[in-house]
């Protein structure tokens, strides 16, 4: 499995100096992660709720496989509001888990809750038809629908 080391400076802090190093996840280990923190709809099986934060946080955690002695990461740290790390360093914590873990440029986009950018569905064109439906439109030979017969 690839591993990458990250050496920090003092620039977030003298509690986070030191050699963190990262290491590549199984897929299903990623995948339980994601499954942990995502509430699918009973019937159509769309994600209802996702915490991105906490599967990233859990990415991040589940590849960190060494750090300095003083232990400054923990779970609890990267998903806390008020006493967390600071932004950068996470920031540069998910590059690297991400990086390691193969998580596509998507993906990033989706767990940072960047996806508005652009959206990865396109409405369907069955969709549009069935929302019009209802409203009268004129007749023509040219626009009347193909009978198929299957032999």
């Amino acid at each position: 499995m690839r591993t990458q080391t990250i050496e920090i400076d003092s620039r977030f802090g003298e509690d986070y100096v030191g050699s963190y190093v990262f290491g590549e996840i199984s897929w299903a280990k990623r995948n339980r992660i994601i499954q942990k923190h995502t509430r699918y709809h009973p019937v159509s099986g769309q994600v209802v709720k996702s915490d991105y934060v906490a599967i990233q946080a859990e990415t991040i955690w589940a590849s960190l496989k060494e750090q300095p002695q003083s232990e400054p990461i923990s779970l609890e740290r990267l998903l806390s509001e008020d006493v967390g790390i600071p932004i950068e360093l996470g920031e540069l914590f998910s590059q690297t888990a991400n990086m390691l873990c193969s998580v596509t440029v998507e993906e990033t986009r989706f767990l940072s809750g960047q996806s508005d950018e652009q959206s990865p569905t396109v409405q369907s064109q069955g969709f549009v038809s069935a929302r019009n439906s209802g409203s009268h439109q004129p007749s023509s030979i040219g626009s009347q629908p193909k009978r198929c017969r299957s032999s």
